[in-house]
């Protein structure tokens, strides 16, 4: 199988383009739990208790991706290397790996990667949450999948018994989908956060911190991805994540406007697009088909309350995120990246460590952490899991991308 079909089968959203060679993952387990065989990906019917302790969520990650490629896989090692402690990794499901794509691109890495995890930290891997026994503590389940099948896990995930699910962004294809996940999820009494892991980063914070102290200040928000500025490579990229920028990488920023800056649908009272940064494309895929899509996009929201944000994400800009704030005269007077000087360090070390990995895990790492140790302490213990954002954010969040896409591609026409 050629790695754009596998694009079309089994990648959804994603930050970067690589979602598409994703189906890998990781699982953590006590080594006095249980004795599994790695010999054979195929589902063992038996299974001995979950190794989650007390005070600990009995976690399954659902969707994992390929080794040093997918998002799920590196919340995997995360969990595999005790980074959050309320979080023990005890079970994986990976359909699309331990099936279909099981010798296509990333197969073979992943069953290499799924005997090593089975063998040191019993982590389970099975194909379906039906495959599952009843929980034994707690139960959270990470869905980092395809956006596309999102709606359909989440609903076997409730039914599976769990008491919390960790929803990766944007949730759901639809506003209308997501809308139904959330209502299902409350008919059910089960939590659904997001892992809108910007919510919780350092530059997020002390750029909102120091625009306080400005009179009149405007906040920016810019985002930048590494994919090489050829058709084929954003070709390529416009096709694996079709959803659209703004409902895939840009989202993250739309769901701090949500969350911070009161911009809903109906508080929006323009958008202006910045046309000499911009840029609207049709290109190409792997597959011959034809994707519109922003390459770039830079935008200025003003809404009914008072409130002025922008947002620029840029894919082909490099590796970091960061925001600035200019004063009334529109002159910068603070800027904040992700990582700064203090994660450097760490982002050093873990590219020595995972060499071939994703470079947008490691900048990201310590948000990654303190989300998953939020969600897992919260779904033990009950108390709210601070700056996580709700499945009602995510909704908002969606409407506006859904909202802000067609006004923003005309206005580059």
């Amino acid at each position: 199988m050629t790695l754009s079909a596998l694009s079309a089968l089994a990648v959804g959203t994603s930050k970067n383009a690589v979602r598409a060679f994703s189906r890998l993952s990781t699982g953590t387990v006590s080594g006095n739990v249980r004795q599994m065989s790695s010999a054979s990906s195929a589902f063992r019917p038996t299974f001995v208790a979950s190794a989650a302790v007390e005070g600990q969520a009995e976690t399954i990650l659902v969707g994992c991706g390929a080794p040093n490629r997918g998002m799920g896989w590196y919340h995997a090692i995360q969990m595999l290397e005790k980074k959050c402690p309320s979080a023990s990794l005890d079970y994986v499901v990976e359909p699309w790996f331990m099936g279909p794509g099981a010798e296509g691109p990333g197969g073979p890495e992943f069953k290499e990667w799924e005997a090593e995890t089975e063998a040191k930290y019993g982590t389970k891997f099975v194909t379906s949450l039906d495959d599952l026994p009843a929980p034994a503590q707690p139960r959270l389940a990470l869905i980092s999948g395809r956006t596309a099948d999102n709606p359909r896990l989440l609903e076997e995930s409730i039914k599976a018994g769990c008491k919390c699910i960790y929803l990766e962004k944007p949730g759901a294809p639809t506003v209308a989908e997501l809308q139904k996940m959330k209502e299902d999820a409350a008919a059910a009494g089960v939590e659904v956060l997001m892992g809108y892991n910007k919510n919780v980063c350092k530059y997020v914070r002390k750029t909102r911190e120091y625009a306080e102290t400005i009179p009149n200040s405007h906040v920016t928000f810019v985002s930048n991805n590494a994919y090489e500025n050829t058709p084929e490579s954003l070709g390529e990229c416009f096709e694996r994540n079709a959803e659209g920028m703004l409902k895939n990488m840009a989202i993250h920023e739309l769901a701090l406007l949500a969350s911070f800056y009161e911009v809903t649908v109906e508080n929006i009272e323009s958008v202006t697009a910045d046309k000499e940064f911009s840029s609207l494309q049709t290109l190409p895929g792997p597959s011959g088909k034809e994707f519109t899509d922003f390459d770039k996009i830079k935008f200025t929201i003003t809404t009914k309350t008072g409130q002025k944000v922008s947002v620029s994400a840029d894919r082909c800009g490099g590796e970091d995120s960061f925001a600035t704030v200019t004063d009334g005269n529109g002159e910068e007077v603070f800027r904040y990246y992700m990582p700064d000087e203090e994660d450097k360090k760490l982002v050093a070390e873990l590219k020595e460590k995972y060499p071939t990995a994703m470079p947008y895990f490691f900048t990201q790492d310590p948000d990654y952490i303190t989300v998953k140790e939020r969600v897992a302490k919260h779904t033990v213990d009950g108390k709210p899991a601070e700056g996580i954002a709700t499945i009602g954010i995510a909704v908002e969040t969606l409407r506006v991308a859904e909202y802000l896409t067609p006004i923003l591609q005309e206005q580059l026409k």
